[in-house]
């Protein structure tokens, strides 16, 4: 579109070739140039008017109005919040008089704006991630100085003390084993990731075998796991050992969380074929009769360290990385995880996985 002041808002085609944002102001600070990605990214849907009316930034306004004054480069980090959270890195560069048709009174400003929403995200999570894994192993690592302290001292000749104390630290010794066992298996998948595996597994077997390790779990609870699986039923194309760690994981899940004398599903069905791929699909879901999870939760489930409930979580031996292991290795599989929960009457896990 064209500027009152005909500005050549057309004749600058090339800035239409940048896919981030791009901005030209004249001395005045009044845009006389924008190219197509600036009016969906910041704002600037024509030329001619004054950049501060555009977006309100003060940090991005007074480095404009300082390169313009004194003709130095700036680079300033902008946050825009609506209509969602975007982080921008802004670099001001001084134009001179006659670089562009419209700017033939004064010095102007180019505005480059780039887009690192991604990388200050993941710089977040990663942070996140290690303060979460410090409080995790500080917490047992308290506990067992303090035991190691007291037994050192006051209960050094307290018989039935001392176990009680022993038996503590070897519940926060296992504790962090786990959770240590957790973060380089998190890590070992993630860095195999984008290699699909090639394998076919005997999901009848996986699944059984599953039921096999956890059978004294579910004993102790009172807890019935049933595996509704057809004779038929084809074989998943994948890495056995990763897979089991999907189906344990699941299944363990649902006899904790599913109360005692509860019974746990699991069911299989065949897809005709994978979202975006024309192979064929299985589906097998593990299903609860417990509490089941708040809508607000589901959303997160397979976060790193989130827990609904995070003092049942820890009693239960839960590492609170169960569920982000189970969605890394699914999506190393290119399948899908699903989560169905209904407060009151339980909860459906659901993993879909190309046939082999």
């Amino acid at each position: 579109m064209e500027a009152n002041n005909k500005a050549p808002f057309l004749e600058l085609k090339i800035l239409d070739s940048f896919p981030e944002p791009v901005v030209l102001v004249d001395q005045n600070g009044n845009v006389i140039a924008a190219n197509q990605a600036s009016e969906p990214e910041i704002g600037i849907t024509y030329p001619g008017r004054a950049l501060a009316l555009s977006f309100r930034h003060p940090a991005a306004i007074e480095s404009v109005e300082s390169v313009l004054r004194t003709g130095k480069s700036r680079t300033v980090e902008v946050t825009f919040l609506a209509p969602a959270t975007r982080i921008f890195n802004l670099i001001v560069a001084p134009l001179s008089v006659g670089a562009f048709q419209g700017l033939e009174k004064g010095n102007g400003a180019l505005l480059v704006f780039h887009d690192v929403t991604a990388e200050r995200n993941a710089e977040q999570m990663r942070s996140d991630f290690v303060a979460n894994v410090s409080h995790e192993l500080r917490s047992p690592l308290s506990a067992m100085v303090g035991f190691i302290e007291t037994l050192q001292g006051p209960a050094k000749d307290d018989s039935p003390a001392r176990e009680k104390f022993l038996g503590i630290m070897a519940t926060e010794c296992g504790r962090m084993t786990r959770l240590i066992e957790d973060l380089l298996s998190l890590s070992a998948i993630e860095s195999n990731e984008y290699v699909a595996p090639s394998g076919e597994v005997d999901m009848a077997e996986l699944l059984m075998g599953a039921k096999d390790i956890l059978s004294s779990t579910a004993e102790a609870l009172g807890v019935e796991v049933i595996i509704e699986l057809d004779e038929n039923f084809p074989k998943a194309l994948g890495d056995f050992d990763q897979l089991s760690q999907v189906f344990r994981n699941l299944i363990e899940n649902a006899i904790s969380y599913g109360g005692r004398g509860s019974k746990v599903r699991v069911t299989t069905s065949i897809e005709e074929r994978m979202p975006d791929s024309e192979r064929q699909g299985i589906s097998v879901s593990v299903i609860d009769t417990g509490k089941g999870i708040a809508s607000q939760h589901l959303a997160r489930l397979t976060e790193r360290f989130y827990r609904v409930d995070t003092a049942r979580s820890r009693e239960a031996g839960g590492t609170g990385l169960g569920l982000a292991i189970v969605k890394h290795i699914v999506n190393r599989h290119r399948g899908r995880l699903s989560v169905d929960s209904t407060l009151g009457k339980g909860s459906t896990f659901t993993v879909l996985l190309p046939a082999a």
